[in-house]
């Protein structure tokens, strides 16, 4: 699905950010970098809340933590619509499994980083039958993505129990923790699932979307990186015109 450009508001976009801290800084200067723009006026205005300190979302989904994000997360979306926005986003995979909660606080429109990577998937490969996802455990546990492909058919596969290690320590012992990766760790879990016949392979946290921005994954087969649509998505819903 080809995103549409809107009408420019004279409201910024507002950024339910935090989660995580340098996926969400890392949103921001890909947004930055994809806009058309040839002066400071050109960009989009954005207002970020970047909010850290929210509970770990995979702890909850999966049931190690009675900490739940899910308040947290929608009265920082009613505090970015009291600020004055024109939409919100959140640059994060997990904590859209709380994307209800964040809906029934709004009144607002909210940009969903899943529905656009899997309007993305369906564009980048003809009958799509199967994709991959990399992932948290939380993301994958909360069936967002299993459940947005099944409306078009397609099923989502997953690493097993080995490769699903490494992508973990990978978000969070690397990536999360500020040191870098090996980039043919990702390649070497995607290439299982292209083997188990994923047509594209979906780099569905954020994290890891750092690391594609790092090592120049983004254009690289299998990858499909979710922030890389959310920011297209952000930039033309805005008003704006995508770089390149």
């Amino acid at each position: 699905m080809v995103s549409v450009k809107h009408e420019k508001s004279d409201l910024p976009v507002g950024v339910i950010g935090g989660v995580g801290p340098l996926a969400t800084a890392y949103f921001l200067q890909r947004v930055v970098q994809r806009t058309e723009a040839h002066s400071d006026q050109e960009h989009v205005d954005l207002v970020v809340f970047n909010h850290s300190s929210i509970p770990d979302r995979t702890e909850f989904i999966l049931g190690r933590s009675q900490e739940d994000p899910g308040p947290v997360l929608a009265e920082d979306a009613r505090r970015l619509e009291r600020f004055g926005v024109s939409f919100l986003v959140m640059p994060c995979n997990t904590a859209h499994f709380f994307t209800q909660q964040v809906l029934d606080a709004i009144d607002g429109e909210f940009l969903s980083i899943i529905d656009v990577t899997v309007n993305a998937a369906l564009d980048r490969a003809e009958q799509v039958t199967k994709v991959g996802l990399l992932a948290t455990q939380g993301t994958a546990a909360s069936h967002v993505y299993h459940d947005a492909f099944a409306a078009h058919g397609v099923e989502v596969i997953t690493p097993d129990t080995e490769d699903q290690s490494i992508v973990n320590s990978l978000i969070y012992d690397d990536i999360k923790a500020g040191r870098p990766i090996d980039p043919d760790e990702l390649r070497k879990v995607a290439g299982h699932l292209v083997e188990r016949g994923a047509a594209v392979v979906i780099l569905g946290c954020t994290e890891l979307s750092v690391a594609a921005v790092d090592h120049d994954l983004l254009d690289e087969e299998p990858f499909l990186d979710s922030m890389d649509e959310l920011v297209r998505a952000t930039i033309s819903h805005a008003g704006y015109t995508v770089r390149g």
